[in-house]
């Protein structure tokens, strides 16, 4: 497995539990001081939490998650483009 593959498949895992989480929060019943539901609440606040920071809800929608996954997706782009330019 090359370099650039376990870039693509980290960036993959990380956009699909935060997508996880964000689906989680539709549910009402999730009681999120639970494993393992607290581990992946503290993991998708390390890339929400900045955002929510600058982004103020619009309502009742929170729109700092579209914000985190365009900033991921720049990164991994950023990081491949990187990668390649380097020979690796």
């Amino acid at each position: 497995m090359s370099l650039i593959q376990a870039i693509v498949s980290l960036f993959d895992l990380v956009y699909l539990l935060l997508f996880i989480s964000i689906l989680l929060t539709w549910i009402p019943n999730i009681k999120w001081y639970n494993e393992p539901f607290r581990t992946l609440r503290k993991f998708s606040d390390i890339f929400f939490a900045p955002f929510r920071a600058l982004i103020p809800p619009i309502g009742m929608i929170d729109i700092s998650p579209i914000v985190a996954f365009i900033c991921l997706g720049v990164l991994r782009k950023f990081l491949i483009l990187l990668l390649l330019r380097l020979g690796l």
